[in-house]
């Protein structure tokens, strides 16, 4: 694990502490959090986070009232594990931005679309939940829309890679049951929460 600290005039508040990490691996974000903090749980760690509802209430207008659309960006939202300020640097170089974690990879693509520029779309995706929200959006039903396969989106999502995909989609499902229980979509797209490995 790579830990990057940079030096921060800021006081040592939980917050200010939270606020002055990069970590290349999101796996590890509580456990640094936990050595920073040294007598905070980690409950504690994720309590320094921005509140909650200005992500839910992005994700809602992200999804334009389609349920599975919103259930969808909660799955991934959840498993990216975000918030907004977040900027985690991954073991490639890339960066991942905001609540949903959007990566580096788009500012570009993003940016040509928009006619704005990198640093302005990096600063949206890093600080607006919205802006953030919609780019999720954007990617998965892209990738749904190229894939025709709903759990193969939710892959692409993450990675390019096939077998990445699947581990992706497969923990996607798992942080979707959680969060909605076993019968996400209805017992009709009993499909969707079962991805095939």
């Amino acid at each position: 694990m790579r830990l990057l600290l940079r030096a921060s005039s800021r006081p040592a508040t939980m917050e200010g502490r939270a606020a002055v990490v990069w970590i290349a691996d999101r796996r590890w974000i509580c456990v640094a959090l936990l050595v920073l903090m040294a007598t905070l749980p980690c409950e504690g760690a994720t309590a320094a986070r921005p509140p909650e509802p200005d992500v839910a209430r992005c994700i809602r207008q992200a999804a334009r009232g389609h349920a599975w659309l919103e259930k969808t960006l909660w799955g991934l939202r959840d498993q990216e594990a975000g918030w907004i300020g977040a900027e985690i640097l991954n073991k490639d170089g890339s960066h991942d931005f905001g609540p949903l974690q959007i990566n580096s990879w788009w500012v570009p693509r993003i940016a040509a679309l928009l006619a704005r520029r990198e640093g302005e779309v990096r600063r949206w995706l890093q600080f607006d939940p919205c802006f953030n929200a919609e780019a999720a959006r954007w990617i998965f039903l892209d990738a749904l829309k190229m894939s025709g396969n709903y759990w193969k989106a939710i892959g692409i999502y993450h990675s390019p890679s096939g077998i990445r995909q699947r581990r992706y989609a497969a923990l996607v499902a798992v942080h979707l049951q959680r969060r909605f229980g076993i019968d996400v979509f209805g017992r009709r797209a009993v499909t969707l929460v079962r991805p095939v490995p």
